[in-house]
C-alpha cells in the first residue's frame, strides 16, 4: 500500500477523457495530491500536448506517477512514451495495470474513456497505484528500456 501523503500524481486528459478525469479526481484520487494539467472541458484539444505536460512533470520528478486519458488511451501512451524516463502503459483493466507496475515499473497509466467504463477505470487506477515494482529480473529489463 502506498502512502498517499507522499505520492503526488499528475493527471491530464483530452476532451474525450475529461469526464473520466474528473470522476477519478473526485473518487479514487481524492486523498492524493493531484497536479491537474488539463484539459478542463470537453472543448477539443490535441492529446499530444496534454501527454507531454504530464510526462514532463513525471520525468522531472515533480510527480511520482501520472495518469493520462483520451478516447482509447493509445494516443496518450504513444505521445507520453516519447519523453525520457517515461514508461507509459495503456491498460483497460486491473490485471494489466498490476503487471505494468510489477514487471515494467510503469510510471504513467493511460486509460481510454471510450473503451473502459468509469467503475472499471476506478478499479484499474486503484490497483495501479497500490502495486509495487517487483524489481529483480524485471529491474534488468527496465534498465534496458532506459
Amino acid at each position: 500500500m502506498v502512502d498517499k501523503e507522499d505520492l503526488r500524481i499528475a493527471i491530464g486528459a483530452d476532451h474525450a477523457g475529461f469526464p473520466l478525469k474528473q470522476a477519478l479526481i473526485d473518487s479514487v484520487l481524492k486523498d492524493y495530491e493531484v497536479i491537474d494539467l488539463g484539459t478542463n472541458s470537453t472543448d477539443p484539444v490535441d492529446y499530444p500536448d496534454i501527454a507531454r505536460k504530464v510526462a514532463t512533470v513525471v520525468s522531472a520528478g515533480r510527480a511520482k506517477m501520472g495518469i493520462l486519458i483520451c478516447g482509447t488511451g493509445i494516443g496518450m501512451a504513444i505521445a507520453a512514451g516519447k519523453v525520457r524516463r517515461i514508461r507509459a502503459a495503456r491498460c483497460t483493466e486491473p490485471f494489466s495495470a498490476e503487471l505494468s507496475r510489477r514487471h515494467n515499473d510503469a510510471n504513467v497509466l493511460c486509460l481510454g474513456a471510450r473503451v473502459t467504463g468509469v467503475e472499471m477505470a476506478k478499479r484499474t487506477v486503484e490497483v495501479w497505484l497500490n502495486t509495487p515494482f517487483d524489481g529483480g529480473r524485471h529491474a534488468r529489463r527496465v534498465e534496458k528500456i532506459e
